[in-house]
Order: C-alpha cells, then sequence, then structure tokens
C-alpha cells in the first residue's frame, strides 16, 4: 500500500469519525445508548469494513457496555444511512462497534500512580519526622 493510499484510508477514517460522533449525539436517541464518544476509526484497506472505537461516558458495567455495543450495532444500518447521506458516499463501510477500554485504562493507570505517589510521600514523611 502506498503512502498516498495510507493518507486518504486515514483521511477516510478521520471523517467518518467526525460524522458518526454527530450522528450519534443528535440523531441516535436511545436511552440504553448513553452518552457515547467515538474515540478512533480505524478502516479497512479495502473500505469495506470500519471499526468505531466507541466508549460510553455513563457505563462502568461489563453487562451495560456490551448492552450499549450491541444497541450501536443494531443502529448501525440507520447510522450508515446517515453516514452515506451526509458524506455523499455510494458505498459505505460496514461498521463495526467496539469498546475502546483506552480511557478507562488511562484512568486506572493515573490512579495507581497517584496511589503510589501518596505512598511514598507518606513513607518519607514517616522516616523523616
Amino acid at each position: 500500500m502506498g503512502a498516498n493510499n495510507y493518507h486518504r484510508i486515514r483521511r477516510f477514517a478521520h471523517e467518518i469519525k467526525k460524522h458518526i460522533a454527530v450522528i450519534l449525539q443528535r440523531d441516535v436517541n436511545d436511552y440504553r445508548v448513553g452518552v457515547v464518544t467515538v474515540s478512533g476509526v480505524d478502516v479497512s484497506r479495502d473500505l469495506v469494513y470500519a471499526k468505531v472505537f466507541v466508549t460510553f461516558l455513563d457505563k462502568s458495567k461489563d453487562i451495560d457496555i456490551k448492552h450499549g455495543i450491541c444497541v450501536l450495532q443494531i443502529a448501525s444500518g440507520f447510522i450508515r444511512h446517515a453516514l452515506s447521506k451526509v458524506m455523499c458516499l455510494r458505498i459505505v463501510p460496514n461498521l463495526i462497534f467496539v469498546y475502546d477500554t483506552s480511557l478507562v485504562e488511562g484512568i486506572r493507570m493515573s490512579n495507581l500512580i497517584t496511589q503510589v505517589t501518596r505512598r511514598d510521600i507518606e513513607l518519607q514523611n514517616k522516616n523523616h519526622g
């Protein structure tokens, strides 16, 4: 795959991400989805599939997250149709919604670092005071 094709696919993925985020916010009014953000989109080389990475700001239980992903997958036909209209596409990639754990993992790692730092400070204060 040439560099130009790679950049074209990345731009296409970025445009899809931007438009899906708006569609989810504006047009998908399903309480089962809740507050969802699109953190990234990976498009296959042949542009047939787009993996849409999402996070839910109001869901923390695995069952709620799986349910939210399932609802998004069921709504993917509607989302694809809206995407085709807004991006003027004849062929729209099949959307595969995936829960993005990176935000949750980032928060978890940040909390661990904060705990270790506090413990170190407490130990230093005990040893010096």
